[in-house]
């Protein structure tokens, strides 16, 4: 007896294993997700200007790193009404700073370090979360973070399925512009917004559906291959798809109890099952086997120890390390060096 609905997903044309690079870009789902690669030791990068939630103000993001964008004093400001700090509207406050200088010293950072990352991706994971954005009144500039500040200055609105559509157009040509070879996985993410209400959530997250779905037959109308579902080919060695987080939750994980106590956030065992979902759909069998050695070797390299200095732990750290350049010779890509322990 099948007692749920298992969501269908289509084979994917390309394979991520532990020599991959993998950029992660969108809402906070997205840095969960990344963080559940990084748990297992591939190569991840996340959100270099911070979690950002709508098409429009990432695309900003992104265009910024294709362009190699040098922030400057006018791209920041400081903050007279809370902390005194100085902030950027594209950037998370964790790019901010005590001075103009350090602000956009981390920006210009976080931007080269993005777009060196970004040039050598294999994949790219974009997690859309709304598509509700922030506009300031006085420029119409969108706004990825509005930094507690007043909320006069700015103008919110849903956007329409054609301006989204748009925006993810600008996100997918901004990838290719850095790597024409990185593939691109666009996805929804299931947590809901429902400071917006219920019935506004569910718009919201039906514009970004849709216009996901329109720059998919947009690609596959421009390709010789034949679209296959939810897959489009977008050069050579490249494609760009849809990977049905969202839907995966709706369907398969259709009970609170797959929630944090907020009834808003995923519960750890939601997350730890979408990653294994898209395991299954972009590792090899093979890779999902390293996998678990991984993770089996991280549970007993991670064991709390007492005395560092006793003879038991010294044989204990030989064996780790001994462990880990085993699986690192097993395994292409892998790298233990931050598990691996000095031995007295």
């Amino acid at each position: 007896m099948n007692l749920y609905t298992k969501v269908d997903i289509p084979a994917t044309n390309f394979k991520i294993d532990y020599s991959s690079r993998l950029a992660f870009f969108g809402s906070c789902f997205a840095d969960n997700i990344s963080a559940q690669f990084a748990s297992r030791k591939f190569k991840v990068q996340a959100n270099p200007f911070g979690t950002v939630y709508n098409p429009i103000s990432l695309a900003s993001q992104v265009k910024a790193i294709a362009e190699g964008k040098v922030f400057k004093d006018k791209d920041v400001f400081k903050d007279e009404r809370c902390d005194g700090l100085w902030h950027c509207w594209s950037a998370h406050s964790s790019l901010s700073a005590s001075t103009r200088e350090e602000c956009i010293a981390k920006l210009n950072a976080a931007t080269e370090l993005a777009r060196d990352f970004l040039q050598k991706a294999d994949i790219v994971f974009v997690t859309l979360g709304t598509s509700f954005v922030y506009f300031l009144k006085g420029n119409g500039e969108p706004v990825s973070n509005c930094h507690r500040q007043d909320p006069n200055l700015f103008t919110r609105r849903m956007i329409s399925v054609e301006e989204a559509t748009d925006a993810i157009r600008k996100v997918v040509t901004s990838f290719r512009l850095l790597n024409p070879n990185t593939s691109i996985v666009l996805t929804v993410s299931p947590l809901r917004h429902m400071s917006d209400g219920a019935h506004n959530n569910t718009l919201s997250k039906a514009t970004l559906q849709l216009a996901i779905n329109n720059v998919l037959l947009e690609i596959a109308t421009v390709t010789t291959l034949p679209r296959n579902d939810n897959v489009s080919r977008v050069s050579a060695g490249a494609f760009i798809e849809y990977f049905p987080s969202y839907e995966i939750v709706m369907d398969e994980l259709r009970d609170y109890r797959f929630y944090e106590s907020d009834m808003v956030h995923l519960s750890r065992t939601a997350e730890e099952y979408i990653f294994e979902r898209m395991a299954d759909t972009y590792c090899s069998e093979i890779t999902r086997g390293h996998i678990a050695k991984v993770e089996k070797f991280l549970k007993g390299a991670r064991h709390r120890i007492q005395d560092e200095s006793s003879p038991a732990t010294q044989d204990f750290l030989k064996k780790i390390n001994a462990q880990a350049a085993q699986l690192e010779s097993e395994i292409p890509g892998l790298d233990l060096s931050d598990e691996k322990r000095p031995v007295k």
